[in-house]
């Protein structure tokens, strides 16, 4: 079994089209709606020690999907992401241990403090030459705590989408290539 200690120090960069960012929200507080972005790039720099090591995210917020046209509409509007004036949120990490990565996640210019669960899902070569290593990742946010408080109430009580949003990530990373030394 590979383990962090596997990882070549270095940088690494995210696989987008091998990797998902996904969250689910409550709807009508009895189902969940899933979405990802589609769009969005992240370098890994892993250090000798892996503490040392850091995450910088950019996602692009217009690329919101959720199956839904009208949805996603809804979803870059100043009612919830204003893409328009905060196109991107970003992250960067404040900490990296085996099992958690912590960091600032700022959304429509709020920045919060997060926690994801962390795993290590392990590293392979490819059929190219490169290295590759899997990560899965999750945490909790209160989109409220991001200026994210558009709702509505429903009737019998409760509101159409939930405070709580959860954060899926399913990440691929490649080996930055290193030029050669002549």
């Amino acid at each position: 079994m590979t383990t962090f200690s596997d990882l070549t120090p270095g940088t690494w960069d995210v696989d987008a089209s091998h990797s998902e960012l996904g969250f689910v929200a409550r709807h009508l507080m009895v189902t969940k709606v899933r979405g990802q972005f589609k769009d969005f790039r992240a370098t890994v720099t892993v250090g000798e020690q892996l503490e040392d090591s850091s995450v910088e995210a950019t996602v692009q917020l217009a690329s919101v999907e959720t199956g839904s046209p009208d949805r996603d509409g809804h979803l870059r509007s100043a009612d919830f992401f204003d893409v328009e004036n905060s196109p991107e949120m970003t992250f960067r990490s404040t900490k990296v241990t085996p099992d958690t990565l912590e960091g600032d996640l700022t959304i429509k210019g709020v920045t919060q403090h997060v926690v994801f669960d962390l795993s290590f899902n392990g590293v392979a070569k490819d059929p190219w030459g490169g290295t590759r290593a899997g990560f899965e990742a999750s945490a909790e946010i209160n989109r409220k705590d991001f200026g994210l408080t558009w709702n509505a109430a429903i009737e019998g009580g409760g509101v159409l989408v939930s405070d709580k949003v959860k954060i899926n990530l399913d990440i691929q990373l490649v080996a930055a290539q290193v030029p050669a030394t002549v």
